[in-house]
């Protein structure tokens, strides 16, 4: 049991798996087959002291490393309070793609974890939490949307706020996230929770593609058995509904930086435009 832990402690939490996923769209707009997209989640960055900070150096490095147009956080930036994000500021600034980076709010991104704390200061560190993703350059979507165009073609990046169950936050606003959003787009959508994908996206939404986190795989996978399999009907990894695609990421970090078997990982996507021969 010791070695156990101390694997997952520190051989385990050091691992990178970068993976590859080819989603095949009929609907796709001709001038974004190839496009590539670098999802990266969970990073958890207050967990990067001391001799950890390696890896999260790693990490940023080899997400630039795959030159993607696009490159997209699906929350958990820290473990409780922004004041974590400062001593990372340089590193998350430097992250870079032809199209941006564009994020969304993990449960951990709110005050829910800083007890203690009057409201006047939660609110405060809500609001930066918000301001310092921005100052790295990244595009924040707050139940927000954004367009990516090529050529005469365009995709849409919608991100919205968390929408977990109890005790996670549900605070996300549907309407307001596709208001403007015309229902024949090719849609992205960022969130956080995997469990909206049945609950909100797929009945409400015509995303094509959801990317989500929040599971960490459940950070122990043994045997392909992991913990979150007891709660998360789609736990990790790709799912497909009718031509449309959910991937759950097992994110980077974790508030308690154990892993044995759920490696963590970077995903590239490529989309290609399904022939309609």
């Amino acid at each position: 049991g010791i070695g156990f832990f101390f694997y997952g402690f520190t051989f385990g939490e050091a691992k990178l798996s970068v993976r590859h996923v080819h989603l095949y769209l009929d609907d796709l707009p001709k001038a974004f087959d190839g496009y590539r997209i670098t999802q990266f989640s969970d990073f958890h960055v207050g967990t990067y002291r001391g001799w950890r900070y390696k890896i999260l150096k790693r990490d940023i490095d080899s997400i630039n490393a795959q030159g993607s147009d696009m490159i997209v956080f699906t929350g958990d930036l820290q473990n409780v309070r922004p004041q974590e994000l400062t001593a990372f500021r340089r590193e998350l600034s430097s992250l870079r793609a032809k199209d941006g980076v564009y994020s969304v709010l993990g449960n951990h991104d709110y005050s829910l974890y800083q007890k203690g704390e009057n409201e006047m200061v939660k609110q405060y560190n809500e609001r930066l939490t918000r301001e310092l993703q921005q100052q790295f350059g990244w595009n924040l979507l707050i139940d927000s949307s954004a367009i990516v165009r090529r050529d005469n073609d365009s995709i849409v990046i919608i991100g919205t706020h968390n929408d977990g169950e109890a005790p996670f936050p549900q605070l996300i606003d549907i309407r307001k996230a596709m208001a403007g959003v015309d229902r024949r787009s090719f849609v992205v959508m960022l969130q956080h929770d995997p469990s909206a994908w049945d609950r909100t996206i797929l009945p409400h939404t015509n995303a094509r593609i959801t990317l989500s986190g929040h599971t960490h795989a459940g950070q122990i996978n043994i045997l392909g058995l992991r913990p979150t399999m007891l709660t998360y009907k789609e736990d990790y990894g790709l799912f497909e509904k009718a031509g449309r695609y959910l991937y759950v990421s097992a994110g980077l970090g974790g508030v308690v930086p154990i892993r044995v078997g759920a490696v963590p990982e970077i995903v590239v996507f490529t989309l290609h435009r399904k022939s309609s021969q």
